[in-house]
């Protein structure tokens, strides 16, 4: 399903996202890797024995981008003018290599944007569950929406 026009989001309405990821432990090097983030909790399994996780836990900024990735086939796929900005973000619980995740999205608002009258903004609450339900991320995130174009109204 390709992203929703502004004029689609409500208020209430709730996403669970088709696509889920299973994690490697090569997606949390690479992105180590790619970020310059060396911290052992991510990379260092021996260190990491003593930890009271007992093993490298995912890089949070991997597991936040993985989550709002997941849900923009759904929402914003070329749908979106701008992604503007990421409030209350949360790691409640960690997630390992081998994890697998999914994603639940609800709308939590909709505003027609005062300045730009053929958009509007709309605000995600997006939520990350691994297999057995635990929520390991989440996070609020606003979104400028473009509006159905008039020759596309009545479609």
């Amino acid at each position: 399903m390709p992203g929703l026009w502004f004029e689609e989001f409500r208020e209430g309405m709730v996403i669970d996202h088709p696509i889920r990821r299973t994690v490697t432990d090569a997606d949390n090097v690479l992105f180590c890797a790619l970020t310059m983030n060396p911290a052992a909790l991510h990379l260092d399994a021996e260190a990491m024995k003593a930890s009271p996780f007992g093993r490298p836990i995912v890089n949070s900024l991997y597991t936040l981008g993985l989550m709002v990735g997941i849900s923009v086939h759904d929402t914003t796929l070329g749908t979106a003018v701008a992604n503007l900005g990421f409030e209350e973000v949360a790691f409640p619980a960690p997630l390992f290599p081998g994890d697998t995740i999914g994603v639940r999205t609800t709308v939590v608002g909709v505003r027609e944007s005062r300045s730009r009258p053929g958009e509007g903004i709309v605000t995600f609450l997006h939520e990350a569950m691994k297999q057995d339900g635990t929520v390991v991320a989440r996070c609020r995130r606003a979104a400028l929406m473009r509006k159905r174009p008039a020759e596309t109204a009545s479609a």
